[in-house]
């Protein structure tokens, strides 16, 4: 999985691939590939096009004369300008573009900015190279007067030229998410060798644009490399986590899963949890819900099977935690929490499956079919969401009660009930705060929300890398933890579960942003649909 880094991790993973015996000149050169690749592949009609590389004084100028070279063999226009001097007797990368034809322009001699502002009305493409990671805002000098006018001359024009940056938009902290005001918002950021947590931090965010690793040659068993704990989610490799389907399968290999959810306030989120988790590939899905709403499912959800659960007013009441316990010898996942509500008999219910309190004793009770007296079932592998998240406080030791490790689905307002913190506090450091209380309380903490963070016990972390506003709805949360559960259920291990359901969910919720045309129209029924064509996207 592609690594996320700091600064200074970085500069610790290219002194050791120097020391190596790559050197920084060949990491230069693989870095402004990789960057003239990016843009080959995501606009490949680019010969003919006019292209205004920006290029900043130290190695981020230096990768952009190496993109400018390699569009340059592409068939691209270019025009090089210099913020900073540099000669062409000590840079052979200039000296190579110089050679091969690119109209070289220095700042120091463009009075009044004029051939700057003549190169951009006319650009197709521009290259921020100005500034690279180790730079922090404000913007100052020369690079502040540049992108000043830059951004003034791209906002004057009829049409907006595609706009790509090396590394980081300029002005841009990569460990804080802190941006200049004056700052170029990228259509494609190329980062390079690993991505940088500023890049997925509001308000930096905004100025990514799409995001792409950049290979520059790194080994991945180099130590410094090696030992960063904090992954993101890349196609590449969350692909190789989808369960396989064998030809002979039956429903039984993939996964037989229990969904506990709904109440009379809230029956759809028993149905949109069960959607999720047959569009991510269960075989079974039972729906354990409080009898008279599963009337209201039957025809939203005709391919599940259903565990009519005793109720009170509609939720659950504390006897149905023997009927589901009993029934769950079979099951490979179940899901707790979608739609619960918070009354008091679904609390009691909550601490009485997970106590096994209740569980010896009774007579028959509800839609009970099996003898008594059996041996104790324990509870399968568990996802818990939603309210259960908000129940499990008042259960005192629930994080010894949930089998382990589990994997639990907060939205920050949930993540702040269960530890106490304020929203500002958890969302100033996602990743941190995830990984704390996975260790505190050893399960597996998906931290929703804009670029969603996983952290399992022992310290492995992944960002999912997507932010859309297509998921900010009511019960797209409650296909998540239903996909997750599928996968779960189907043998993945709960932190490969957890990584791949959010990754399937966040590109599922920009695919239904794609068919409707509108990321405002998305409903959770559409997210659970695209389930599938995100599926098929990693199968390719």
């Amino acid at each position: 999985m592609a690594k996320i880094v700091t600064v200074e991790q970085m500069r610790a993973i290219e002194r050791a691939a120097d020391a190596s015996g790559l050197s920084y000149d060949q990491m230069m050169e693989n870095a402004g590939q990789a960057v003239a690749d990016a843009i080959l592949r995501r606009w490949p009609e680019i010969a003919g096009w006019r292209a205004v590389i920006l290029v900043g004084p130290g190695n981020n100028g230096g990768d952009g004369l190496v993109v400018g070279y390699h569009l340059m063999q592409a068939g691209t226009q270019v025009v090089i300008y210099l913020t900073s001097e540099r000669s062409e007797q000590d840079d052979a990368n200039l000296a190579r573009i110089v050679e091969g034809g690119a109209l070289v322009v220095r700042a120091e001699e463009d009075h009044r900015w004029r051939l700057l502002r003549k190169s951009l009305e006319s650009a197709d493409l521009v290259v921020d190279a100005l500034l690279g990671t180790g730079a922090r805002p404000p913007l100052r000098g020369v690079i502040k007067e540049v992108l000043g006018l830059t951004r003034k001359t791209i906002e004057q024009r009829r049409t907006r030229p595609v706009i790509v940056a090396v590394d980081c938009p300029s002005g841009l902290d990569c460990d804080t998410g802190e941006i200049d005001d004056l700052h170029l918002a990228a259509d494609l950021t190329v980062t390079l060798a690993a991505a940088k947590p500023g890049l997925f931090k509001f308000p930096a965010a905004e100025a990514v644009g799409a995001l792409e690793v950049g290979d520059i040659g790194i080994p991945e068993d180099l130590e410094p490399y090696r030992e960063v704990s904090l992954e993101l989610a890349t196609p590449e490799v969350v692909k190789a986590w989808l369960p396989r389907r064998p030809r002979n399968a039956h429903k039984g290999t993939f996964g037989r899963i229990v969904i506990v959810a709904g109440s009379a306030n809230f029956p759809g989120a028993a149905g949109l949890a069960g959607m999720g988790a047959y569009r991510a590939g269960a075989g079974l899905v039972t729906l354990a819900v409080p009898t008279p709403i599963q009337s209201q499912l039957v025809a939203l959800l005709p391919e599940a099977t259903w565990l009519l659960l005793p109720h009170e007013l509609g939720v659950f009441e504390e006897a149905a935690a023997e009927v589901l316990r009993r029934q769950l010898g079979h099951a490979n996942a179940m899901l707790l929490g979608p739609g619960f509500g918070l009354e008091k008999p679904t609390r009691e219910f909550l601490k009485a499956l997970l106590t096994g309190d209740g569980a010896e004793g009774r007579g028959r009770l509800g839609f009970i079919h099996e003898d008594e007296g059996g041996p104790e079932v324990h509870l399968p592998p568990c996802v818990v969401d939603a309210d259960g998240l908000k129940l499990l406080v008042d259960i005192e030791g629930w994080e010894s009660l949930l089998p382990r490790p589990a994997v639990l689905t907060p939205h920050p307002g949930e993540f702040a009930i269960m530890t106490g913190l304020s929203i500002p506090e958890i969302q100033s450091d996602r990743v941190a705060k995830a990984r704390e209380y996975a260790a505190k309380w050893g399960h597996v903490v998906v931290l929703k929300g804009a670029f969603s963070v996983v952290a399992e016990p022992g310290g492995r972390a992944a960002v999912v890398p997507f932010a859309t506003p297509a998921l900010a709805r009511a019960g797209t949360g409650d296909v998540l933890a239903g996909a997750i559960a599928a996968l779960r259920g189907q043998g993945l291990g709960p932190f490969e579960a957890a990584v791949l359901g959010a990754y399937l969910h966040g590109r599922a919720g920009e695919l239904a942003a794609d068919l409707l045309g509108t990321v405002a129209s998305v409903l959770a029924g559409d997210v659970a649909e695209a389930l599938a064509e995100a599926i098929a996207e990693l199968e390719i």
